[in-house]
């Protein structure tokens, strides 16, 4: 199981006129849901003791890593956000210790990778007792992940959708999963057949794979981000280029739409304005700013 570096992308050598890169959780993996739930929200109430508001943080962890426009976001980030979620819900605090998340606040807009080896750094440079606290807690959700979390299958579709764009671009996965998960699930079945450079945020943000890896080897239009998330719309937006989504909860039928119309319209030119707008807003409708419970 090949692990890859920055240099790879710094160094990519183009084979095709397009590129895609393709996010992995949510997007190609049905991951979301089990890992969230199963997973990340309960280690949460665990770590911090809050079991007197387990309903609390569940809706508030629900809401940020999978149901909002914070669908997607990195794990720190992700946590960093149910805590201030948390830290505003009426009378929380009664009833639990809740974190101040400040300082994880100050880590998540460092600028840094929003890694386990850049938080133990900034944990041991600080001091912060939280920063400390989320360090264990992602290592210790590392390994219940990789030891009892079912491997999960890839979205109906979206293999045949990556042996057909290995075949006319070149790809990459631009992903925040931890390494140690993402490059299992991509190995497992053999997926990383069909694409170049398997990233994580161990090589940074999504943004950073694009820069390096396609930002001065391929016209705009000529580059396609597929996601699931916020995030990932906003990351084409960023460096200009398309955007085909995932949409939470319909992604065979996304798959579908890519397969039959999608990817011909991308190969052909760039998707048209309209279309693009038409495929925005029909994403964001699905996921809201606003928690219910405000």
């Amino acid at each position: 199981m090949k692990e890859f570096t920055t240099n790879e992308l710094i160094n990519f050598l183009p084979r095709f006129r397009t590129f895609v890169g393709v996010d992995s959780d949510g997007c190609v993996f049905d991951t979301m849901e089990i890992k969230q739930k199963d997973f990340f929200h309960p280690a949460i109430i665990r770590h911090w003791k809050l079991e007197a508001i387990e309903l609390q943080v569940r809706a508030a962890a629900e809401f940020t890593y999978l149901y909002s426009i914070y669908r997607g976001l990195n794990r720190f980030l992700g946590l960093c956000k149910t805590f201030e979620l948390l830290n505003d819900w009426p009378n929380a605090s009664d009833h639990a210790a809740l974190p101040n998340p400040a300082d994880l606040r100050t880590y998540c807009d460092s600028g840094l990778p929003l890694s386990n080896a850049t938080l133990k750094a900034e944990a041991q440079r600080t001091g912060s007792l939280l920063l400390s606290e989320a360090h264990a807690w992602s290592i210790e959700l590392n390994t219940d992940i990789n030891q009892n979390m079912p491997d999960p299958p890839p979205f109906l579709g979206s293999e045949k959708a990556l042996e057909r764009i290995s075949e006319k671009s070149d790809a990459i996965v631009v992903s925040q999963t931890q390494a140690t998960a993402l490059l299992k699930d991509w190995y497992r079945d053999d997926l990383a057949r069909y694409v170049s450079v398997i990233a994580g945020p161990e090589l940074g943000s999504k943004i950073d794979h694009f820069t390096m890896a396609a930002a001065h080897r391929y016209p705009a239009q000529a580059i396609l981000m597929v996601g699931d998330a916020p995030g990932d719309l906003a990351t084409a937006q960023s460096i200009g280029c398309n955007f085909f989504p995932i949409n939470p909860g319909h992604e065979v039928e996304s798959w579908k739409c890519f397969m039959d119309e999608a990817y011909s319209k991308f190969l052909s030119g760039g998707f048209s304005k309209d279309y693009q707008t038409k495929l925005n807003h029909e994403f964001k409708t699905l996921l809201p700013r606003t928690p219910p419970w405000k």
